[in-house]
């Protein structure tokens, strides 16, 4: 086991004491720089987005949706680590594949009613572990509960994004 059982009991016991401490507030700024490249910002770190080059971009970068892919990967991973240590059950290792499906013709509006995003997304967890069956899927119920990531793609998310317009300096 790892420290993980003392930061998740600690981050509890702050949550429980401290509702000001509850709201979590992340960000990105994106700006699109070159064909369809995005450099992206969020904390300290930037990302290239790109699309490949039967789009006509650069493919200097993942596109959108597979950056999407490799949030709930990661994420599930993280939140499996963190609940095996935290429930006390054993995991040597975590891996995560997903893929993500939908029909081209959304995006490009070709046929109507068509959803641009993903119809379906599925993949495998792979785990390496000396637990019980019963622990495990104890583990997978307690995963599939508190993934932020894949709670956000199970259920609807209010977005509003405001559009400011500015104008050419001339």
């Amino acid at each position: 086991m790892t420290r993980f059982k003392e930061i998740f009991r600690h981050k509890q016991e702050i949550l429980r004491n401290r509702p000001d401490k509850c709201r979590v507030e992340v960000s990105a700024e994106s700006r699109l720089v070159e064909l369809f490249r995005s450099h992206v910002r969020t904390r300290d770190f930037e990302v290239v987005i790109d699309q490949p080059d039967n789009m006509g971009s650069t493919d200097r970068g993942p596109r959108p949706s597979e950056i999407l892919l490799a949030a709930l990967a990661a994420c599930h991973e993280v939140t499996y680590r963190l609940y095996a240590d935290a429930m006390d059950i054993d995991l040597k290792s975590i891996s995560v594949s997903v893929t993500g499906v939908s029909d081209a013709r959304g995006f490009f509006d070709v046929g109507e009613g068509v959803a641009a995003g993903f119809s379906e997304v599925y993949g495998e967890i792979r785990i390496e572990s000396d637990a019980s069956d019963d622990d495990i899927e104890r583990l997978r119920e307690a995963v599939n509960r508190h993934c932020p990531v894949l709670d956000d793609l199970r259920k609807p998310v209010k977005v509003e994004l405001e559009l400011k317009r500015e104008r050419p300096e001339k």
